[in-house]
C-alpha cells in the first residue's frame, strides 16, 4: 500500500531518490510519467501494465481519447537508478511538474504522486479539511 508523505530534494542533475518505504513497494523497476495536476506518477511496472492494457484497449481512431493516451505514454519511462540508487528525471518531466529544488512524494494508494514542493504545499492547504467530496463515491 503507497501511503504517506515524505520530503526529499533533488541534486544539481534532477537526480533524485525514491524514499525506502515506496521503493519496497514499488520494486526494482517502476515507471514515472505526467500525471494530472502538474506533478508527476509513479507505478510499480505490474500497475504500469494493467493501466497500459486498459488504454489501448480503446478506438484508435477516436481521437478524443487518444490524445490524452499520446501525451500520458510518450511522457513515460522506466526509471533506472545509477549505483548510488538514484534516478535521473528527464527534463521534460522536471519542466512539466516545475521541479527546482524540493520535491514531495505523495502516496496515493496505487500510486506515488511527485509534486514541486511549493506546488504540493498549496495544493495540500487548499483542500487539507475537505473529505465530505468523498462521500459522493460512496466512502
Amino acid at each position: 500500500m503507497l501511503i504517506g508523505t515524505y520530503r526529499h530534494s533533488v541534486d544539481a542533475k534532477k537526480r533524485m531518490r525514491m524514499p525506502f518505504k515506496f521503493k519496497s513497494e514499488l520494486g526494482a523497476d517502476f515507471v514515472i510519467t505526467k500525471g494530472s495536476s502538474s506533478n508527476l506518477f509513479v507505478f510499480s511496472k505490474a500497475e504500469f501494465s494493467a493501466l497500459y492494457n486498459k488504454l489501448i484497449s480503446l478506438p484508435l481512431f477516436d481521437e478524443e481519447a487518444q490524445a490524452p493516451i499520446r501525451k500520458f505514454l510518450s511522457s513515460a519511462f522506466e526509471a533506472e537508478e545509477d549505483n548510488q540508487g538514484r534516478v535521473l528525471l528527464p527534463k521534460e518531466l522536471v519542466k512539466f511538474a516545475g521541479i527546482e529544488k524540493n520535491i514531495v512524494f505523495v502516496g496515493v494508494g496505487n500510486r506515488v504522486e511527485i509534486w514541486a514542493e511549493e506546488k504540493w504545499d498549496k495544493v495540500d492547504g487548499e483542500n487539507s479539511a475537505d473529505f465530505g467530496v468523498l462521500a459522493k463515491y460512496g466512502v
